[in-house]
C-alpha cells in the first residue's frame, strides 16, 4: 500500500508527471537509435558481425557499456557518450592547467554554462577522430570482411553518420537533464547498462547445465556486492564546523561532508580506457609480420576475454591510481578551508587557514584509499568469474563498473524525485 500510494503522489504531481514521461519518451528514442545501423553497411559482413556479438563479445564492450554505446548492433551511436565524457574531463583537468579556464570555474553558473560550451565544441572534433578509430576496429573483428568502405574518401560518409550519432545522443542527455529528471547522460548509460541484462540471462538459460552453476554463485556475489556498493555510495565523512556566532550565545554549528568515493565513476573509465588499449593496438598491428611476438603478448597477457594476473593486477592499480588523480584535481583542500574561514567558521580544536587544510586533505587522502581500494575490488570480480569459472565475459548480466553505475543512478533519482515532491506538498500549503 505505501508503494501504491507513492506512485499516486507521484502522478498528481503534475510537474514532476510530465518530467518522468518526458525522460521515458527520449530514452525510448535513444534505444530506438541503437538499433539503427551506419547507412551503407555491408549487409553480409553485418550478419556476419552480429553472430560474432551475440557469441564472443567484443573487447570493446566494456568501455561500451560505461559510455552508452551500441557496439551490439553497430548503430549510429555506436561512440555513445565516449567523445561528450572525455571532452568533459580533459576540459576539467583544463581548468586546473589555464588560469582563464580555472578563473571560469569560479564565476558560479555563468561560468558553468561556458565551460559546458567550449565541452560541446570539443566534443565535435573527439567524436569526427574516434568514428574512424572505431569504424576500423570494429571491421577489423569480421573475418577480414568490412562493415563499411574504410579507405579515405569512402570512409567520410560513415563517420559523418557516427559522429552525428554522437552528438546526437549528447544534445539527448542535456535534454533530459533540462527537462526530465535525473541527469541526463548517467540515465542513458543506465539505460544501456539494464538493456542488456534480458539477453543476457536468455543466453545463459539456453546454455544449460554447464554455466548454471557459476551463474548462481555469480548471481549470489552480486546481490551482496550491490548491498556492498549501495552504502559505499552513501557512505561519508562529517567534518564538525562551528561558525562564530554574530550576537551572544554560542557559535552555530554545521559540518562538511567528505564522500568516501569523490571520484563516482571517472577511475574506472580512464582504468578501462588504458587497460583496453594494448588491445586495441594489437589490432592494428595483427596484420603486420614484424609484430607478430608484440601481438602475442597482448593477446596473451591483456586479453579482456581471458583476463590474465598481469592484466587484473594492471587493472586494479590504474582504478587506484586514478581515484587519487581525479581527487586531486576536484577536490581543492585550500579553496575550502579559505571559504570556511571567510565565513567566519573554523574546525573545533583547529587553527584556520593552512591546518585547516591540511586537515581535510589527510582525510581525503585517507577516504580516496579506501574509496579506490573498493572501486578497484569491485571492477575485478567479474574478471575473476570470467577466468576462474565457466562463464564468459558475455555471460556475465552486469559488470562491477555497471553495478556502480546502476545504484548511482538510482539513488540520485530517488534523491531528485523525493525532492521535486517535497516542493510540490510545500506549493500545496502556501
Amino acid at each position: 500500500m505505501a508503494v501504491l500510494s507513492y506512485f499516486q503522489q507521484l502522478w498528481r504531481s503534475e510537474d514532476l508527471r510530465n518530467r518522468i514521461l518526458i525522460t521515458v519518451f527520449l530514452l525510448l528514442l535513444y534505444r530506438v537509435a541503437s538499433h539503427i545501423a551506419v547507412p551503407g553497411a555491408d549487409p553480409f559482413a553485418l550478419k556476419q558481425y552480429l553472430d560474432m556479438q551475440s557469441s564472443g563479445g567484443n573487447a570493446l564492450g566494456v568501455f561500451a557499456a560505461l559510455t552508452g554505446g551500441g557496439f551490439d548492433h553497430f548503430s549510429i551511436v555506436l561512440l555513445g557518450l565516449s567523445p561528450y565524457i572525455n571532452a568533459s574531463i580533459i576540459v576539467q583537468l583544463c581548468t586546473v592547467i589555464f588560469p582563464k579556464l580555472e578563473a571560469l570555474s569560479k564565476e558560479g553558473a555563468q561560468g558553468q554554462q561556458e565551460l559546458n560550451r567550449y565541452t560541446r565544441w570539443l566534443t565535435l572534433p573527439l567524436s569526427f577522430l574516434q568514428s574512424y578509430g572505431f569504424l576500423l576496429l570494429i571491421g577489423s573483428g569480421t573475418g577480414g570482411v568490412n562493415l563499411v568502405d574504410t579507405s579515405f574518401p569512402g570512409v567520410l560518409w560513415p563517420m559523418l553518420f557516427v559522429t552525428a550519432g554522437s552528438l546526437w545522443l549528447m544534445w539527448l542527455g542535456e535534454i533530459i537533464t533540462e527537462k526530465g529528471i535525473g541527469n541526463g547522460v548517467s540515465m542513458i548509460i543506465f539505460v544501456g547498462i539494464v538493456a542488456a541484462i534480458p539477453s543476457r540471462f536468455g543466453s545463459i538459460l539456453l546454455a544449460g547445465d554447464g554455466k548454471i552453476g557459476a551463474f548462481y554463485l555469480f548471481v549470489i556475489v552480486s546481490i551482496a556486492t550491490l548491498v556492498a556498493v549501495v552504502l559505499f555510495t552513501d557512505a561519508h565523512r562529517l567534518i564538525p564546523i562551528t561558525y562564530a556566532s554574530q550576537g551572544a550565545g554560542r557559535g552555530v554549528q554545521g559540518n562538511i561532508p567528505i564522500r568516501l568515493n569523490q571520484a563516482g565513476m571517472i577511475p574506472i573509465i580512464f582504468a578501462v580506457s588504458l587497460i583496453t588499449f594494448p588491445s586495441i593496438l594489437s589490432q592494428f598491428l595483427q596484420t603486420a609480420d614484424r609484430f607478430k611476438p608484440v601481438v602475442a603478448f597482448i593477446n596473451t597477457y591483456f586479453n579482456s576475454q581471458n583476463p590474465s594476473m598481469l592484466y587484473m593486477a594492471g587493472y586494479f592499480l590504474l582504478v587506484i591510481g586514478f581515484t587519487f588523480f581525479y581527487v586531486s584535481v576536484t577536490f581543492k583542500p585550500n579553496e575550502v578551508a579559505e571559504t570556511i574561514q571567510k565565513r567566519g567558521g573554523f574546525i573545533p580544536g583547529v587553527r584556520p587557514g593552512p591546518q585547516t587544510a591540511n586537515l581535510l586533505a589527510k582525510t581525503s587522502s585517507r577516504l580516496n584509499l579506501w574509496g579506490g581500494l573498493f572501486l578497484a575490488i569491485v571492477a575485478i570480480v567479474p574478471l575473476l568469474f570470467t577466468k576462474y569459472s565457466s562463464l564468459g565475459s558475455t555471460d556475465l548480466l552486469i559488470s562491477g563498473s555497471g553495478l556502480i553505475i546502476i545504484v548511482g543512478v538510482v539513488m540520485e533519482l530517488i534523491r531528485q524525485i523525493n525532492a521535486q515532491m517535497l516542493a510540490h506538498d510545500y506549493e500545496k500549503l502556501v
